[in-house]
Parts: structure tokens; C-alpha cells; sequence
């Protein structure tokens, strides 16, 4: 029988997955989809082989994640040669203090995921939803959980905590910094474009809806810009990024702003969308000439290079930069603007190279080299899910 790992991304409004084909120690991709969970609405369930053409694709009535998990599993059955997964590893946003690793998935790692829900509950519910639906359908099936948090525990103390008394640290109040699954794909793989210059100062820019920086020296992160939650930092597609916490005070006090009002200011109307009026979307603002759209990418742009050198302070210097994720892999523009603030760095940009979206986009010349890599989150999470399932 064909042995497959399973890969899950449970959202509150979709269900996205890949499945790998396993020889030995290897992994290599069958294909990829998503499963909108629409409620009253038609769904879209679509499946995309790893060239990214299309497979499948069907309009359904999904309403939950148990609804979408049993489809997906019927679909598996009886379009993939009876390809059933022999394990399941979950994209899983917080691990807290916890987790400093992926785990294998029982009672005690359910019991403490629910302890976190409190640090993510716009995201932990919905991992929680898709483990909880695949063990009610597939008890037996060995489950793992891979953390978007824990990559960043190697992080120093300086780094992880606020100016806040002990006792809230204590709680739990602290950076935790997320994307971790991309920036240990891109660590794994840097080698091959870097080689030992891999294991020095290198700044990773993962810019797309969600944005953020890190740091990595020996391949490990030692900063980032995103904190407690994935609002710190950037400015995003429609999260705020740095905020001056007595703007929320001002916010309550003068016009009477309640949790649940500030928590859809802060997470759905602001950032990229807020600032344009127009889009959320990079591409669209990019393509306007809208005093607004222009001024949304000025900020994202100035922003990029305020903490990025924040980044290369903390490191002491820089030996590479990566840009990776949708703005990052595909916005050439945006990549020339950064760069070209960055010459105090001695980069150079290869201008043609940068136009085709190249792997290495900066001149023979560059001092510091700058890289393009696509990003895979699923890749990582299914050789975790490999090997404790070997183990």
C-alpha cells in the first residue's frame, strides 16, 4: 500500500491540506487543496497536483470542519489510487511555553492545547476543531502538532519578554513571534543557495498578508517582529503591526470602543486596508493610482526597512537576505523599493533578475546577498510528521 502523510491547515473559514508520498526517509508532494467551510453558503472544494495544475474541483455544502475533514478523507479514498494517510501532522498557531517542539497528539497535548486558546483564540479554536473532527473520524490515525511559535524559543530572554512586572511575564505575557513553520523551512533549505554563509547573520523577510522579520544566526532565530500575538510588527493586509498601546486606552475612553470593536479595528480594518481605503491586497494597490494605495505602500515599505534594521543591529551585521511569502516571493517592486534603501548595507540589486522573480536577485558586486525562496510550510510540518511517526 502507498504510505501518505496527511498535511491539515485548519482556518475558521477553510480547510487547506497537501499529501505526501513517503519513501523511507523522503517526502515528496502529491498535491495540495482548500475546502471553504462556507455555513449557508456553497463551498468550493479544490485540489491542485504539485505542478499547481488543477485536479479537482467541486462547489459543496460544508458547514464545519468534521463535514470538511469527512470529505476530504471520501475524496482520498476514491481519486488517489485508495491513498490513505498513515499519519496526520497539523498546522497548530501557538505552542506557548509548552511546546518547544512538535508533539505527537493525545489527551495531555489536547488538555494543554485548550490551556492556550486564551493566547490565540482568533486561531487556536480552529487547529483544535480540525484535530478534534480527523480523531472523531479516524481514531486510530497517529496525529502530530507542529507550532508556529516554537521555532522562535531559541530566542534570548532580552527578546521574549515585555517591561511589564514579573508576575505577568510569569502568566504568560510575553513574545512569543510566529511564521516559525516558514522560517525553518527556509533555514532547512538555505544551505543550498548559501552554503556556510548559511550559518551567519541573515535577515528573513516573510512579507505577504501577514508579515514579519526574523533574524537567524546558526540558523536559528534569535529575533523577530511579531510578539504576543500576530499583530506586533509590520503593518499587514489588515492588521495594524506597531501600535502605541495609549492609542487604545484613547480609543476606550473617547469613543467608548469595546473588546469586540477594537478586536475587528485591529485585526480586519487596519493595516494595508486601512491606510488605502481601497484593498487589503498588495497587488491591487500597487496597480492603483490612489493617493491612498500609494500612501499604504510608502508605509509597508518604510516600515520593512525601519525593522529591518532593527534586525541587523541586534545581529551585528548581515551576511544575507531572504524574501519569501506572497509580497515577498512576487512583488518585484516592492523588493526593488526595500533594497534600495539598503545600500548602506552594500546591496546591490540585479534589477533583471529581481523583474523574473529569480532566486538570487542581487549583483555579483553585492556585498550582501539577496535570495527569493519560496516558501513550504506543509513540507516541514510532513517531515516532522515523519519522523515521530518513525520514531
Amino acid at each position: 500500500m502507498n504510505k501518505t502523510i496527511l498535511v491539515l491547515n485548519a482556518g475558521s473559514s477553510s480547510l487547506k491540506f497537501a499529501l505526501y508520498q513517503t519513501t523511507h526517509e523522503s517526502i515528496s508532494m502529491i498535491c495540495r487543496g482548500k475546502i471553504e467551510i462556507g455555513g449557508n453558503a456553497s463551498s468550493r472544494f479544490q485540489v491542485k497536483d504539485s505542478r499547481g495544475e488543477l485536479l479537482w474541483q467541486q462547489s459543496l455544502h460544508i458547514t464545519h470542519h468534521e463535514n470538511a475533514i469527512e470529505v476530504l478523507l471520501q475524496w482520498l479514498e476514491t481519486r488517489t489510487d485508495k491513498r490513505q494517510p498513515i499519519a496526520a501532522g497539523h498546522r497548530v498557531v501557538h505552542g506557548g511555553m509548552l511546546f518547544n517542539r512538535p508533539v505527537l497528539i493525545d489527551e495531555q497535548v489536547i488538555t494543554r492545547l485548550l490551556q492556550l486558546v486564551p493566547l490565540a483564540p482568533l486561531h487556536q479554536f480552529d487547529s483544535l476543531a480540525g484535530i478534534s473532527a480527523l480523531r472523531r473520524l479516524r481514531p486510530d490515525l497517529p496525529q502530530v502538532a507542529c507550532f508556529d511559535t516554537s521555532f522562535h524559543r531559541t530566542m534570548p530572554d532580552e527578546e521574549q519578554i515585555y517591561a511589564l512586572p514579573g508576575h505577568l511575564t510569569d502568566q504568560g505575557i510575553r513574545r512569543y513571534g510566529f511564521h516559525g513553520l516558514s522560517y525553518e523551512y527556509i533555514a532547512h533549505i538555505l544551505p543550498n543557495h548559501l552554503g556556510d554563509r548559511a550559518t551567519g547573520r541573515i535577515v528573513v523577510a516573510h512579507l505577504g498578508n501577514g508579515a514579519s522579520l526574523c533574524a537567524l544566526r546558526q540558523g536559528k532565530s534569535i529575533a523577530t517582529t511579531m510578539g504576543f500575538t500576530p499583530l506586533e510588527g509590520l503593518p499587514m493586509g489588515t492588521r495594524c503591526g506597531n501600535l502605541d498601546p495609549a492609542v487604545l486606552l484613547y480609543l476606550m475612553r473617547e469613543q467608548q470602543m469595546d473588546h469586540d470593536t477594537l478586536t475587528n479595528l485591529l485585526h480586519r480594518q487596519a493595516g494595508l486596508l486601512g491606510v488605502s481605503g481601497i484593498s487589503a491586497d498588495m497587488r491591487t494597490l500597487l496597480a492603483s493610482n490612489d493617493p491612498g494605495a500609494k500612501r499604504a505602500v510608502d508605509l509597508f515599505v518604510w516600515q520593512v526597512c525601519r525593522q529591518l534594521g532593527a534586525m541587523v543591529a541586534l545581529l551585528e551585521g548581515i551576511d544575507g537576505l531572504v524574501f519569501t511569502a506572497g509580497i515577498g516571493e512576487h512583488a518585484s517592486q516592492i523588493r526593488t523599493r526595500i533594497c534600495a534603501r539598503l545600500k548602506w548595507l552594500s546591496i546591490e540589486l540585479d534589477e533583471s533578475a529581481n523583474q523574473a522573480n529569480a532566486i538570487r536577485i542581487s549583483t555579483a558586486d553585492s556585498h550582501t546577498p539577496v535570495l527569493v525562496l519560496p516558501t513550504d510550510e506543509e513540507t516541514i510540518i510532513a517531515r516532522h510528521t515523519l519522523r515521530l511517526i518513525a520514531a
